[in-house]
């Protein structure tokens, strides 16, 4: 009989082929679709989430156990009507104007779309002006701008002054992340959260809102 932490450690340990296995097995003898993702695989996941800031998993590990998840989560959400889902918390993503890098901001992403989020990602070397349009056309609850580069983290600021001359500051937390970037930076350009590691950021997320 294959129980919820069974999946779930088989998601810790980055198993696909054992994830989908236990998946179907699950579906099949009748388990609610919700708690397989619930109980199971996202349970996986946050277990992962927090080896991977304290230092006991890496990068690599990661995205393989992400994936494992993520092909569970795809067998499973057919049988899910949107209704059960929730409402669920929208971000939109990108690395700023300049910063061409992604794995800190992929990693980000699947840490969020993990923990129940509804990521729209998008890319890199994105401009004020097009981080603007996005919040338009997306209407997200948080905006997530990453900044690897000392040089393109004032794009950070360029971004928030772009989106408070348009009238769109207050619609929307804005939290940032990078390897230069500190709460003091944060704060100083005005943002509403800082997120250390791709861990945090998922769960800052969830405590903007709720505010």
């Amino acid at each position: 009989m294959i129980t919820y932490a069974d999946l779930a450690e088989s998601v810790i340990l980055g198993d696909e082929d054992l994830v989908i296995e236990q998946v179907n097995s699950l579906v099949a003898a009748g388990n609610n679709p919700l708690e397989i993702i619930n109980d199971g695989l996202i349970g996986g996941m946050n277990v992962v989430g927090v080896r991977f800031k304290a230092g006991d998993m890496f990068v690599p590990e990661v995205l393989m156990s992400a994936r494992s998840m993520a092909a569970g989560v795809e067998i499973v959400k057919p049988l899910i009507s949107s209704s059960d889902m929730g409402a669920s918390i929208k971000v939109l993503l990108g690395t700023v104007k300049g910063d061409l890098h992604d794995i800190g901001k992929n990693l980000v992403r699947i840490m969020m779309e993990s923990s129940g989020l509804e990521v729209k990602d998008i890319g890199i070397d994105i401009a004020p002006e097009a981080f603007a349009a996005a919040i338009k056309e997306y209407n997200p609850d948080i905006l997530a701008m990453s900044a690897l580069l000392t040089t393109t983290m004032n794009q950070m600021k360029a971004t928030i002054d772009k989106l408070a001359e348009e009238g769109l500051r207050d619609k929307v937390k804005i939290i940032v992340g990078g390897a230069p970037i500190s709460q003091e930076f944060a704060d100083s350009i005005g943002a509403d959260g800082f997120a250390p590691d791709a861990a945090s950021a998922a769960d800052l997320c969830k405590e903007l809102v709720k505010k």
